[in-house]
């Protein structure tokens, strides 16, 4: 007795002691890191509830069902058996230990065992899918591409380990009489009368034996953990628990007080990020927290094309780079002067940096809410304002919004050209907006100067007078919301833009907005309140699905055939606009849907977010031609959107296929306006 009781607390303490010190050490590097925004901490049943679903419920791996089923089952698992720890830890001070009140409920012993089994069901399952998925055999294809495979083989091995020294000391207990619970405990009671024949003084060595390796392998696993991957077994339920609410993705954090004179003159002022220790400390806590399980790399648009760009590889490099410069992170001495090389160029390639299309899929899978979009965009900042280096094509880019307030430089003057073709009248917004129109029409540059993307602007005005709508629009007072500028880096341009637009909106007396794109959608309702601008919102199609509903647009059976529509990120993934256009299809007779294999959560970029409609596309196979193959491949007559960049970008990739007698790209109205012949 003597014996074990010195060997598992010595064990016990040597152990505990190695894993503080390293978790300590983890806090201080975490805690070094820049302040985040105060609503990190902030709504807290939101958080709560998000803890219950992410963390308890495991509600993103459960889409994976073979494997989220076996994590739920391993997760669970281990919180249930905290219950065997404290026993064991009984054991050493009194063999025939139990927990008082509950210890000697059958089931409380049936629960034990049936995890410990089910766990065991679960490894057996992590050791095919890493031998089926292996990076060896399949190469990039593997969603375990460029993860540390090894240590992943070894917390199963370890994992094994506890679960088989639990069952083996419990059953030799049986056999000696120490065991509290009867033959609901039914693995521990199997394993007994297989050891039953050795007799009592060997079973006594054996429940000796076993759970001192017991009380060793926990303890031990909690060293490794602490300086592995696996310490998102500690590290998630913080991490999702400070991420966004209602979900992980949403409006990018702004650069406060933004003055292009402080840029290059003082060593001090830094925007984006340019040096891990610019990285605010939830971006720590994101690179500590990944667990290299590829689910973002699986669905990344970039990845899947052939470009350099994996979320996973990012975060690993960035989080390789912070343990290797922890020290200098944790004295926070960038304003010494001292010289170190730039992330971008050093750490992570250029190319990597530029192939993002910020479509949010990383984030929407990531089981542990890691916001891989910020930190991309952090970089590009730093890339943009402290280093002015970036794409050259994109330069044009820039300076079109910035001095004619449009990416395609086309100038105020031509944003009412859209509307001379319609036969009814669009009122101009000159002064304050009238009582009598509900709504300001923001077309958006696109709707307003593309000559595709202004067919599905039309089609959305005319669907809405029909139904008896009023607005009006601004004309020649729109400006580019900065959406594309800011993906691309340039913050101090994009808040320009912002405020110059909320200006115009305020002075208006504008209450109520209709967005035809959505990333001016996006950028108008969830971006600019950042910055002072709250407006009520809404996108075309929850609109044309609200006025069919009502009975105020009656679709008609002018079309007759089949639509798979396209989810645009910025609608369907980063503001959870499903199920709305799909109702519109719905509900025209002649229309029968047909899904996509990757739809709604799961749904492929075109290609053009993140600024990537401006950028050139040389590497890999271009994402617009993947998705319309895609699209193509379902047999349907119509690929609808609602994006007109996502129709500029499907449109250009049916022609590319020499598909365009065969295959329409129509926005929502345009289809619904079809209907109605």
């Amino acid at each position: 007795m003597a014996v074990r009781l010195a060997l598992g607390l010595g064990v016990t303490v040597v152990m505990l002691a190695i894993a503080g010190r390293r978790f300590f050490w983890l806090f201080q590097l975490i805690a070094s890191g820049q302040p985040a925004t105060p609503s990190r901490v902030r709504d807290v049943p939101a958080r709560v509830k998000a803890e219950l679903a992410e963390v308890a419920g495991q509600r993103k791996l459960l889409q994976w069902t073979v494997p989220g089923v076996a994590h739920f089952f391993t997760m669970w698992g281990f919180t249930v058996l905290l219950l065997t720890i404290i026993e064991a830890f009984g054991a050493l001070f009194q063999r025939d230990f139990h927990i008082p009140v509950i210890g000697r409920w059958a089931a409380i012993g049936f629960l034990e065992d049936f995890f410990a089994v089910a766990v065991l069901v679960s490894l057996a399952v992590f050791v095919v899918i890493r031998v089926r998925h292996s990076p060896k055999r399949e190469n990039r294809r593997s969603r375990f591409f460029g993860s540390h495979t090894g240590a992943a083989w070894l917390v199963l091995l370890l994992i094994f380990g506890v679960i088989a020294s639990l069952l083996l000391y419990r059953a030799a207990q049986v056999n000696t009489g120490n065991f509290p619970y009867g033959w609901a405990a039914f693995a521990s009671h199997a394993l007994a009368k297989a050891l039953a024949p050795l007799g009592t003084g060997v079973n006594s060595v054996i429940e000796t034996t076993f759970l001192v390796v017991n009380i060793a392998i926990i303890t031990g696993f909690l060293v490794f953990v602490s300086y592995s991957k696996h310490l998102h077994i500690f590290l998630a339920p913080v991490n999702v628990a400070t991420s966004r609410r209602p979900r992980a993705l949403g409006a990018l954090a702004s650069t406060p007080d933004m003055s292009m004179e402080d840029v290059g003159d003082d060593d001090e002022v830094v925007f984006g990020a340019g040096r891990i220790e610019d990285f605010s400390w939830k971006q720590l806590l994101d690179l500590a927290t990944c667990t290299e399980c590829g689910r973002c790399q699986s669905q990344c648009p970039a990845w899947n094309t052939g470009k350099p760009l994996s979320p996973k590889l990012l975060i690993m490099d960035l989080r390789d780079n912070l343990f290797a410069n922890a020290e200098r992170v944790m004295a926070k001495n960038r304003a010494a002067g001292q010289e170190v090389e730039n992330l971008v160029g050093t750490v992570i390639d250029p190319d990597v940096l530029w192939s993002c299309t910020t479509c949010g899929a990383c984030v929407e899978q990531c089981p542990v809410d890691i916001e891989h979009i910020d930190t991309i965009v952090d970089m590009r900042r730093y890339q943009v304002l402290m280093e002015s280096d970036f794409p050259s094509e994109a330069g044009l880019m820039l300076r079109n919004v910035e001095n004619q307030g449009d990416p395609w430089g086309l100038g105020a003057s031509k944003r009412t050209d859209w509307i001379e073709s319609l036969d009814f009248e669009v009122p101009v917004i000159t002064g304050t907006i009238p009582e009598d129109i509900e709504y300001l029409y923001w077309v958006g540059c696109a709707g307003a100067l593309d000559e595709r993307a202004r067919k599905g602007a039309q089609a959305t005005a005319r669907m809405l007078h029909r139904a008896g709508v009023t607005f009006g629009i601004l004309g020649p007072k729109e400006s580019c919301t900065g959406d594309p500028v800011r993906r691309l880096g340039n913050e101090y341009l994009y808040q320009e833009q912002a405020q110059k637009n909320i200006e115009t909106l305020t002075d208006a007396g504008v209450k109520k907005v209709i967005a035809t794109c959505p990333h001016c959608f996006n950028t108008l309702a969830n971006e600019y309140p950042g910055l002072g601008g709250d407006f009520e919102v809404i996108h075309h199609s929850q609109l044309l699905d609200h006025l069919v509903r009502a009975g105020r647009i009656t679709p008609g059976g002018g079309y007759a055939g089949s639509v798979t529509y396209h989810d645009p990120c910025y609608l369907g993934r980063h503001n959870r606009v499903f199920d709305e256009p799909r109702s519109v299809i719905d509900a025209i007779p002649g229309a029968t849907q047909i899904e996509m294999r990757r739809c709604r959560e799961k749904g492929f970029c075109c290609g053009a977010g993140g600024a990537r409609m401006w950028l050139e596309e040389n590497l890999g196979k271009r994402v617009n031609m993947e998705r319309t193959e895609e699209a193509i491949g379902t047999g349907a007559d119509v690929v609808s959107t609602a994006c007109p960049y996502c129709m500029i970008m499907l449109d250009d990739a049916v022609r590319a296929n020499a598909k365009e007698d065969e295959v329409r790209v129509l926005d929502l109205s345009q289809l619904l306006e079809e209907s109605l012949g």
